[in-house]
């Protein structure tokens, strides 16, 4: 539920963001706002328009409470654009709608999202943004059509034939994805100035997931005005798809650590067992690092913990970029992390630990403290344990356990440091 004080606008998180990135986040809401007014008092809308209206309505609730597990965890990765699947019904609604009933359904749909998806925990500001966004985006695209159909007697839909209707839509489709793009990508670096810009950017599928969400959209549209009797086997043919393709999304973040983005103990461990099973077959050496920041708690204390979770997300990333893109880099818990070398022999690990040392190094994180001033972390030093497969141990547990000894070591041995692991005999005994 949403309370009475987060209600209230004098308590919004919006106040608590760098003055510009509100003033930005307040620019686009009222530019939305005011598309909407001109736009409505302007428009006439037929009852088939409000029928069209209704029945995506109900289309988009449907698919926002069959696929709610799923979008709760997509959108838990803050710092990147979430591609909202919805776009489905909001494209369709660009052939069909004017604009005043366009923004109408991406508030309600908004707005249940906000409520039954997110259970009202979500950062209203944040919702509000982004509704904005979509409804200047689908606006943009109404300008498109517009502009290849200026007379058009009915919904853009039943104009759009031919080679031409072809053009406009696909036209009208990249300006949609553009604007609401560009907009979202904006605040993400606005407001997150530490990050690298690629991660804002996000993933090349999820362009192509707006692309076929664009495509269903205009099957959708086509169908309302020839064949609205069959509308509701493209819905089913939406929920498959957004539910099969997602499917495997979703299992991967329940073993996905939500503040780095790495994976998880379990999940990494099972990989790793994977690793070095492969490894036995194929008589291959496998490198393991454990990572522990060196005094952490002091970030914390010093700035919060807001801070420090900003900290542990420019580290985790510094690290992915420092190793091979197939290496495995997990999160161990607190400041700790283990990183997997396939390949990677048992000389050649301090290395490795010395090159993602020196890159934690070099970090300059811009992030706000606990009272919401601007601050930059710098000095960050890590200790690391290094050993490897078959030269420090044969299997996995007394592998960790080794290397994990070799940690302590490093920190008990002034820190900032990389230590190798001592080699077990066969009893398990140090070397």
């Amino acid at each position: 539920m949403v309370t009475v004080g987060r209600a209230d606008p004098r308590h919004w998180r919006l106040w608590s963001l760098p003055r510009g990135v509100a003033a930005y986040v307040l620019v686009i809401v009222v530019l939305a706002a005011t598309v909407v007014a001109v736009t409505g008092a302007r428009a006439s809308v037929t009852g088939w328009e409000w029928a069209w209206f209704g029945a995506l309505t109900v289309a988009a609730i449907v698919h926002l409470e069959a696929a709610r597990a799923i979008e709760r965890i997509r959108e838990l990765d803050e710092g990147t654009p979430y591609t909202h699947l919805q776009s489905v019904w909001f494209f369709a609604a660009i052939l069909l709608l004017p604009v005043p009933l366009q923004a109408a359904l991406i508030a309600i749909s908004f707005s249940h999202e906000f409520v039954r998806v997110f259970r009202g925990r979500a950062i209203l500001h944040r919702k509000v943004f982004s509704a904005a966004t979509v409804i200047l985006a689908v606006a943009a695209a109404t300008l498109v059509l517009n502009a290849f159909y200026p007379a058009a007697p009915g919904p853009f839909v039943s104009a759009a034939d031919g080679l031409t209707g072809t053009v406009s839509v696909v036209i009208a489709g990249l300006a949609y994805r553009l604007v609401n793009y560009t907009l979202v990508i904006g605040a993400i670096l606005a407001a997150n100035p530490g990050k690298p810009a690629m991660r804002a950017l996000g993933h090349l599928s999820d362009q192509l997931i707006i692309a076929g969400a664009v495509g269903l959209g205009y099957a959708v549209a086509v169908l309302a005005v020839h064949r609205p009797w069959a509308v509701p086997i493209l819905l089913a043919t939406v929920l498959a798809l957004h539910l099969g393709l997602l499917l495997p999304q979703f299992r991967a973040a329940s073993r996905t650590d939500t503040k780095t983005g790495l994976v998880d103990p379990a999940w990494w461990n099972d990989l790793a067992e994977q690793e070095l099973e492969r490894a036995r077959r194929l008589d291959g050496t496998v490198g393991v690092l454990l990572l522990d920041l060196d005094h952490f708690k002091r970030v914390n204390d010093r700035y919060g913990h807001l801070a420090g979770d900003a900290v542990l997300r420019a580290v985790a990333d510094a690290v992915k970029h420092t190793v091979r893109s197939y290496d495995l880099v997990g999160r161990f818990g607190g400041e700790e992390f283990a990183i997997l070398l396939p390949g990677v022999e048992h000389t050649e690990v301090t290395a490795t630990a010395d090159r993602i040392r020196a890159a934690i190094s070099v970090l300059s994180i811009d992030t706000t403290d606990r009272t919401g001033a601007r601050v930059t972390v710098t000095g960050l030093t890590a200790s690391i344990g290094a050993g490897a497969f078959p030269a420090t141990a044969t299997e996995l547990s007394p592998l960790l356990l080794t290397v994990d000894d070799a940690l302590y070591r490093a920190k008990n041995g002034g820190r900032d440091r990389t230590v190798r692991a001592t080699a077990l005999d066969a009893s398990g005994s140090r070397q």
